[in-house]
């Protein structure tokens, strides 16, 4: 890189074969002063500060709701973050809570719209705090029918953003056809809020064989600037028919006619759309981390600079809090994401759920039953699968997640019905 600014990349060079990058174990380019401040942070670290545990969903609901309006407890010179962590479907959003908050709190999966709607994450470590909020994928009204989403999928994330003090935005660059340009429906969401500090984190590395192929990636969805600084990098050369893909996919876009409420709440003028539609990245980034958030190290690199960031202030929640989810959605939501691993397409989409049994067994066991509704007997078929295997399983790997969660042991029933 040619850069005049301080750029660090916590690369290191390889001698043999392959491209020449290894990235260990995140790397970031950032400025001189905030990384003297991460790592005054991280000596502080050394001096042996006692670490609290991760904290735990209560299984019980009013429990649950007790802790949430559970007076802080204050540390003196508390520091708070509030973090909106946002992209298109399936960046892995959900995926880099878990691993800040060191719990399977939000549900993954490798389909889009495995968040249904805004989740809360409090992550307390010494005197800070930092609260993720954890956004529905950004879409639009035709994805939303598509899919039988809610309709609040439209308007979370962008009342998300407003409460914000930072926002992440996260790429998937394992993604080949989505990693040269920013989501369309992000860039309107760093449009509306251009106060609000963003920093760029390019996720799934790991998957990604050309690893130099980052800094391009880097040079595209920054539009070359990082800080307010500019950054050179050496293009790479596209093969002819890269360009006349992104040329068809820029044509598409400015034909779309906007859909009836495309622009929830949007404050931006036609001129602004049209040139948001022309751009394919954002030049106000403030940092750039490059990472695998299902590697603990990495996630790690950004947590401290998610502490280092945080500005003096009270806490909203006290530290016992982990997630503002009640352990019945929490249930839910894991349920959710095994229909969506194992099933078809659309099966997991039309499906509900309803809660019919939650007690505590005399082994001390949590008793969980759930019935599932199914819109189409084929659909009812496919979750039982054969001689209720499907179902068995699901039952069994929720169970097993919710155990880890709730910290006891979970025995989860499901039961499927035909909804009427």
């Amino acid at each position: 890189i040619k850069n005049n600014q301080s750029v660090s990349l916590r690369a290191s060079w390889h001698r043999g074969g392959g491209n020449g990058f290894i990235f260990t174990p995140a790397c970031f380019i950032t400025s001189e002063a905030f990384l003297s401040r991460l790592m005054k942070g991280k000596a502080a670290e050394a001096d042996g500060n006692i670490y609290r545990l991760p904290a735990s969903v209560p299984p019980d609901s009013g429990e649950q709701l007790s802790l949430l309006m559970k007076h802080p407890d204050q540390p003196e010179n508390s520091k708070v973050l509030k973090v909106a962590i946002i992209g298109a479907p399936n960046a892995g959003k959900s995926t880099l809570s878990n691993q800040l908050l060191g719990r399977k709190v939000f549900a993954v999966s490798k389909k889009v719209h495995t968040t249904r709607s805004r989740a809360l994450g409090v992550l307390t470590e010494e005197d800070t705090q930092i609260i993720l909020l954890d956004t529905p994928g950004l879409t639009t009204p035709s994805k939303v029918k598509r899919h039988q989403l809610e309709k609040s999928l439209l308007v979370d994330p962008w009342n998300t953003v407003k409460e914000a003090d930072l926002m992440v935005v996260m790429v998937d660059v394992a993604d080949k056809w989505m990693c040269s340009r920013l989501d369309f429906e992000v860039l309107k969401c760093l449009a509306q809020h251009p106060d609000i500090p963003a920093v760029l984190v390019l996720n799934k590395v790991d998957l990604m064989k050309a690893k130099d192929r980052l800094l391009d990636i880097t040079a595209q969805l920054t539009c070359g600037v990082v800080n307010g600084c500019k950054m050179r990098i050496r293009p790479v050369i596209k093969p002819p028919w890269a360009e006349k893909r992104s040329e068809r996919a820029s044509e598409g876009e400015e034909n779309a006619e906007p859909e009836d409420g495309s622009e929830p709440t949007s404050a931006l003028s036609k001129e602004q759309l049209k040139t948001l539609r022309n751009q394919q990245g954002w030049p106000h980034f403030k940092d750039v981390f490059m990472l695998s958030s299902v590697d603990r190290e990495d996630v790690d690199t950004l947590k401290s600079y998610f502490m280092v960031a945080a500005k003096p202030g009270s806490w909203q929640y006290h530290s016992e809090v982990l997630t503002d989810q009640s352990p019945e959605e929490v249930c839910t939501n894991i349920i959710r994401e095994k229909l969506l691993e194992y099933l078809p397409q659309e099966v997991p989409y039309s499906m509900t759920q309803s809660v019919e049994l939650w007690q505590d067994g005399e082994d001390g066991v949590l008793d969980i039953s759930v019935k599932l509704y199914t819109k189409k007997e084929t659909h009812m078929r496919m979750v039982i699968g054969t001689a209720g295997q499907m179902v068995a399983r699901i039952a069994q790997e929720a169970s097993e997640d919710l155990s880890r969660v709730y910290l006891r042991e979970v025995r989860l029933k499901l039961s499927v019905k035909l909804k009427k």
